[in-house]
């Protein structure tokens, strides 16, 4: 399969393309990385990347997006772009968590044993999750979910390795370990949970709240009869 992967959660954009090759667990990869890039370089990295796996829009068969957590700008484009190209092309969609991207980054830059995935959730809280690094194997322990600074603070002070696209403006003991797009293709080459483009939606685990508008005061003057 030939999958374009997009990747805009963190303060580092990627684009990757990733194809399966002729043996097991073979593939070829092409990547575009850029930081603090603005929306409107999207298609250049896309057209990046296409021109080095030397291949044409209309080949690309899957697209694989980081749903985050991260930043809601980045996610909400990568979103756009892959319905958009849902529409025309008619490719499979997989969304991908950022943070198993995180662990699977960090698994291939050699990082083994346990790990704790952190990324910055805004209002002093942080997005966590646990995982078991082998050399070959990954396995989550410990779900994504909402922790407070000083549960995060009370892993890192026991020594636990943390690891996040961020984590050293906490943690200065911490790794910091980008999710890459060549990493999410490579990923989206073992999944099957295809998706169709309007239920993309970027992992935000805070539940919504919003206070209902009062309806609008009619001035009495107004209903009285000349």
């Amino acid at each position: 399969m030939k999958i374009l992967a997009l990747e805009f959660s963190s303060p580092q954009r990627s684009v990757g393309v990733v194809q399966d090759g002729p043996g097991a667990g073979a593939f070829s990869l092409s990547e575009a990385v850029e930081t603090g890039a603005g929306a409107s370089k999207t298609f250049g990295l896309v057209e990046q990347v296409l021109n080095e796996a030397r291949l044409e829009r209309e080949q690309i068969e899957c697209l694989a997006i980081g749903l985050g957590p991260g930043s809601y700008t980045g996610i909400r484009s990568a979103i756009a772009l892959a319905q958009g190209w849902q529409l025309a092309r008619g490719v499979k969609l997989l969304g991908i968590s950022s943070a198993e991207c995180v662990a699977a980054q960090a698994q291939a830059e050699g990082i083994a044993g346990r790990v704790n995935v952190v990324i910055d959730a805004q209002r002093n809280e942080f997005y966590l999750a646990g995982y078991e690094l082998g050399d070959e194997t990954r396995r989550e322990l410990e779900p994504l979910h909402l922790a407070t600074l000083a549960e995060v603070q009370k892993l890192a002070d026991a020594g636990e390795t943390m690891i996040g696209p961020e984590i050293t403006r906490w943690f200065p003991q911490g790794r910091v370990t980008l999710p890459r797009a060549g990493t999410l293709g490579k990923l989206g080459l073992v999944r099957t949970d295809f998706t169709a483009g309007e239920k993309l939606e970027p992992i935000y685990l805070r539940e919504v709240k919003f206070v209902k508008a009062p309806p609008p005061r009619v001035s009495p003057s107004l209903d009285s009869n000349p």
